[in-house]
């Protein structure tokens, strides 16, 4: 099959109907008539690429695609924009205006609504990011764009990148990285992209989509996007740089952006792993790893137009370091970065606050999520001692939790007796005059809530269902 037959199939995504209106015949060289206009002349490879992207609004508003951004959108969830209306009144409001907002949109009279601004805190729980929620409407339509435009730039995207990619994910990124180290490439060359979604060049990034896309009113939407401004305090912000994170558009074209980068690294030659704006290059030798990071810096800076964040780059042993919430040691094996474990912890520590005043199965079901989720990501770690280790301290928060609803010393008593402690203990425990955390390690309080309880009330383990991962 041609690359422009590969390009049509790509974009075969909808009914009988839309594609007799896209495809009316066909060359035998695969290039598509209807999409050349008449009289047209396609001279290269790549012209002939941008001849069959010609006319992408119709396939990317057609009914059938739009149906399946709104599905994707709606399953997502997320909270509304701007104008406040959520998933299921756009449902509503789409019936009777669907046709209007198509009209306006393949014309190019669409204006796209301001994004409502978010502050998260950032993962190492240093400073905030700013996200930026577009409207349901200006979601589904980012949306139907992605689902068009992602299958005609994935396929060519490095095979070193992982991030935002169907079929492909960080346990990948983590492995590969880890190949890499065992093959003697143990020296991290780790670069911190700072401020990336913030700092994205529009003019370069519309030239790269440009490259490939021939349609002009799909271009000038996507513009429209990247400059959408954000609403503060009843004004809106104008945008003249930056990708706005939180968009469904968002993850593709950074990858576009930072494909520049990969293939700048590839014709190096140099072994990396990317996922995002986390990029890691892997060489032998600490020198070799300060001449890499010097003149990478120079392409990104220089060419790309971004900025390094030098004081978090890095040249150092892969032990010093970390890579997607995984520490490499030098032998490749994967361990949990002990950053990661206090984030870990911090969460625990939320859910079981003591005065929270939830019942104790509510709490657990809700502790329960967290340790799945935690345990499914760092389920390649070699550290069953520190499942071990984290196993102990939950369980002593949780006995903490349960001595703390008891409320008062004959309740503690009551409780206690109830399972197997004899009453002098249950006494002495119950009017101990230390603290909640130190009541929870006395030997009585971790008889009566012992394994079997927490395992009767539903307490995930993390030792034990690491153990059957990975056996």
């Amino acid at each position: 099959m041609g690359r422009q037959q590969q390009i049509a199939y790509q974009l075969d995504l909808f009914s009988e109907q839309d594609r007799g209106a896209i495809y009316p015949t066909q060359t035998s060289q695969g290039v598509t008539e209807g999409m050349r206009g008449e009289g047209s002349q396609v001279t290269g490879a790549g012209e002939q690429e941008r001849a069959l992207t010609e006319d992408l609004m119709r396939h990317v508003f057609s009914s059938d695609n739009l149906r399946k951004a709104y599905k994707q959108v709606k399953q997502n969830d997320g909270s509304p924009g701007v104008d406040g209306q959520g998933i299921k009144p756009f449902g509503v409001w789409y019936i009777l205006n669907g046709e209007n907002l198509r009209y306006s949109l393949l014309t190019g009279s669409y204006t796209p609504d301001a994004v409502r601004p978010v502050e998260i805190l950032k993962p190492d729980g240093k400073g905030t990011r700013q996200l930026g929620i577009p409207t349901v409407r200006d979601r589904v339509i980012q949306q139907a764009i992605y689902q068009v435009l992602n299958p005609l730039f994935d396929g060519e995207f490095s095979e070193s990148s992982y991030g935002f990619r169907e079929r492909r994910n960080a346990h990948q990124a983590v492995k590969k990285s880890s190949e890499y180290i065992k093959r003697g490439n143990f020296i991290v060359v780790d670069i911190d992209l700072e401020k990336f979604f913030d700092r994205v060049n529009h003019d370069r990034l519309m030239y790269r989509l440009s490259q490939k896309i021939g349609d002009k009113t799909l271009l000038r939407l996507i513009r429209k996007y990247l400059q959408s401004g954000i609403l503060m305090g009843g004004l809106i912000s104008q945008q003249t740089e930056g990708t706005p994170q939180g968009s469904p558009l968002s993850p593709l074209l950074s990858n576009i952006v930072l494909d520049e980068l990969d293939k700048e690294l590839e014709k190096r030659g140099h072994l990396f792993c990317c996922y995002a704006d986390d990029c890691n290059i892997y060489v032998k030798s600490q020198k070799a790893g300060e001449r890499v990071m010097d003149s990478i810096g120079k392409f990104i800076e220089g060419r790309l137009k971004l900025k390094i964040n030098r004081q978090k780059s890095k040249v150092v042993p892969s032990g010093e370091t970390k890579f997607l919430g995984y520490r490499l040691v030098k032998d490749g094996i994967l361990t949990i970065s002990p950053e990661n474990i206090e984030r870990f912890k911090d969460k625990v520590r939320k859910i079981t606050k003591r005065n929270r005043g939830v019942s104790l199965e509510r709490l657990i079901s809700e502790l329960n999520s967290v340790l799945r989720g935690w345990l499914q990501y760092f389920r390649f770690s070699k550290w069953r001692g520190v499942m071990l280790e984290l196993d102990g301290w939950i369980r002593r928060k949780l006995r903490c939790y349960k001595l703390k609803l008891c409320k008062n010393v004959y309740t503690i008593k009551l409780f206690l007796s109830r399972h197997g402690i004899n009453e002098t203990q249950a006494w002495n425990v119950a009017k101990s005059g230390k603290g909640w955390w130190r009541k929870a390690k006395a030997p009585p309080v971790s008889r009566a809530m012992n394994l079997k309880w927490f395992n009767d009330l539903g307490l995930f383990c993390l030792t034990l269902n690491y153990d059957k991962l990975n056996n």
